[in-house]
């Protein structure tokens, strides 16, 4: 399959991958071209990096090249949103974003594409928020020369998930907040979730759509967030009330409100007594469909503490997810919270 050929025999021949070059300090890159025909004034050139042999490669039907081989490879990998960014090199071709969005990772796939062995894949963590023409994920065939079986196996696996790698893009929300608990409606303390939501719904360019305070009334918070629906919201935000104390009441004022479905809790710190629900609503319809209006409950830590379990789930909900307690039991694996002195979120552990 391959034939080892003295260099100085090799004029003539065609090179059947890239040969790189590295001088320290100065450069490192590709020298000579797959598919370059070598010539004599090539000889002391890849004398002196270190060529005193190369390869000629006799691929045989059950075979492909690596450069063959990941173009097939990438293509099936590449989900909603995501394409091949050039041509490969060295067998390995990068995928990139082809819009802003949310990235998604379908890793039970991506774990069957990587035990296959002599194929590889290696992506950023699901949910990261990426940019046009960002680098999501990076795919090789190993060796050089690949047995066509094994690519067939890999593209098959790609292809079955849909593609391994996807963008979805992100609406730009219409919020509508309500601030519960007697404490602020009344004027005892200065209310600190506000701004803070503002500026978390505003970094996605979304819009606050209005903002009411509500006392400990269960009635009073169905009446609001009833009203921020007919003014055009398509979230609702709830504040405080998440607790057990009798005075808490947020959470059953929602399920009053005949929500479709309502979880309550999640395995993550800061977070525990967040709320997700969902209202069915004809106020808003998308595609000629009812639209469910989620609804999300933020406890009190929302208002100490910098990135919580509400910034794990406002993009996902934003890129069109739906959220059950399956999606929220899963965030419990890397769902605790560093608390470091300085916030780097999201280049951290947090919610990955």
């Amino acid at each position: 399959m391959i034939k080892t050929i003295p260099v100085e025999k090799a004029v003539g021949m065609v090179l059947a991958h890239d040969i790189t070059e590295i001088r320290p300090g100065e450069f490192k890159g590709r020298a000579f071209k797959k598919g370059h025909i070598i010539q004599k004034e090539d000889i002391p050139h890849l004398k002196r990096l270190g060529k005193e042999h190369i390869y000629i490669l006799e691929i045989g039907p059950d075979d492909m090249h690596e450069d063959d081989a990941v173009l097939h490879m990438a293509e099936a990998l590449c989900g909603e949103g995501v394409k091949m960014e050039g041509e490969p090199s060295e067998g390995r071709i990068n995928l990139i974003a082809e819009y802003d969005g949310l990235l998604y990772i379908r890793k039970d796939a991506l774990t069957r594409f990587n035990m296959l062995g002599e194929v590889m894949c290696a992506t950023l963590h699901s949910y990261t928020r990426v940019k046009k023409g960002q680098t999501v994920a990076g795919t090789r065939a190993i060796p050089l020369v690949i047995k066509r079986s094994i690519v067939e196996e890999a593209v098959s696996i790609a292809r079955d998930a849909g593609g391994i790698i996807s963008v979805r893009k992100l609406r730009k929300p219409k919020a509508g907040l309500v601030i519960t608990g007697n404490e602020v409606y009344y004027g005892r303390v200065k209310d600190a979730f506000e701004p803070i939501i503002r500026k978390k719904i505003e970094h996605y360019d979304g819009d606050i759509t209005g903002v009411y305070f509500a006392p400990d009334d269960t009635e009073f918070i169905k009446d609001k967030i009833q009203r921020l629906i007919e003014a055009g919201s398509d979230i609702i935000i709830t504040t405080g009330g998440m607790s057990v104390d009798p005075d808490d009441v947020t959470r059953h004022a929602i399920r009053d409100l005949g929500v479709k479905e309502m979880y309550y809790g999640s395995p993550v710190l800061p977070g525990a007594m967040f709320l997700v629900a969902y209202l069915q609503s004809t106020e808003h319809r998308i595609q000629n469909t009812d639209y469910a209006i989620p609804i999300l409950g933020i406890p009190a830590c929302g208002m100490y503490a910098s990135v919580t379990v509400f910034d794990l789930i406002l993009p996902r909900i934003l890129a069109g997810e739906k959220i059950t307690r399956t999606e929220l039991s899963e965030l419990g694996h890397g769902g605790m919270c560093l608390k470091c002195k300085e916030c780097r979120y999201p280049v951290c552990p947090f919610g990955k």
